[in-house]
């Protein structure tokens, strides 16, 4: 069984069928890409899979949990976590806090003892600092902890948001065009940094990018979508010399 299952995927606005008819898997351990031209649908794609749309039709199944109806919180508890297209960081906490407040889906403090400020207290919240901490210096950011998100420059934003997803545990990581706004030395160490993702946290990554140099890089299968409807699917050198993506979204790249 895959750890994500999606099958007859629909989200219908109005009139218009923003994602239609979709049916994709993901394995554990891999990295998948979904490419499309501008409006194909990919991020809406990405809030049914997250629960910030209802489907119209179609199911999602994350490790034999059927995802329709829960609220977006539940299903980051039971494994998904995402990135945005439009960085969404706590701008006004500090870059320690944004990645606390992740951390406390998976780690609720029981009641009497946060109201009573037991030792308990203390001790699960010394762990979590700790943990934090320890998240930022793998990527280079714990000696801005206490530097407010809106200071840092874009790339570390990026970085962060990054962070912040990951100490939410995910089996699966969605990351929305995470080199949108990048130079090509940004570019280049975010490639490096979502393989060492992948390897040393041991997790499924779903990446949403405009940037094909870095999706055939980085990943081992790609879909592609057109009008919401998936038009392909295969390896990177499928994908590069198949037809109909390149008359899609390719053009001369391919």
């Amino acid at each position: 069984m895959a750890l994500l299952e999606v099958k007859n995927l629909t989200k219908h606005f109005g009139g218009l069928t923003a994602v239609g008819d979709v049916t994709l898997e993901l394995n554990e351990g891999e990295l998948v890409g979904l490419i499309g031209p501008n409006g194909a649908g990919k991020t809406t794609l990405f809030n049914l899979l997250t629960g910030v749309y209802e489907p119209s039709e179609g199911t999602v199944t994350l490790d034999g949990h059927l995802l329709n109806g829960k609220q977006p919180y539940k299903i980051a508890s039971l494994g998904l976590g995402r990135t945005f297209q439009n960085i969404r960081l706590f701008k006004d906490l500090t870059v320690l806090d944004n990645v606390l407040i992740a951390f406390s889906n998976h780690h609720k403090q029981h009641v009497f003892a946060s109201f009573l400020r037991l030792p308990a207290f203390y001790k699960n919240e010394k762990e979590l600092k700790a943990k934090a901490l320890e998240l930022l210096k793998i990527f280079d950011l714990d000696g801005d902890a206490e530097t407010l998100a809106k200071n840092l420059a874009y790339g570390q934003q990026r970085r962060l948001e990054i962070v912040r997803a990951l100490a939410t545990e995910p089996k699966i990581l969605f990351l929305d065009e995470p080199a949108a706004g990048m130079n090509p030395q940004e570019t280049a160490e975010l490639t490096e940094l979502i393989r060492r993702i992948k390897d040393e946290f041991n997790i499924t990554i779903m990446l949403i990018e405009h940037d094909m140099n870095l999706v055939m890089e980085v990943t081992e299968r790609i879909y592609v979508l057109e009008y919401g409807r998936l038009i392909a699917h295969g390896t990177p050198d499928e994908i590069k010399s198949n037809k109909r993506v390149i008359e899609a979204y390719l053009g001369g790249e391919a």
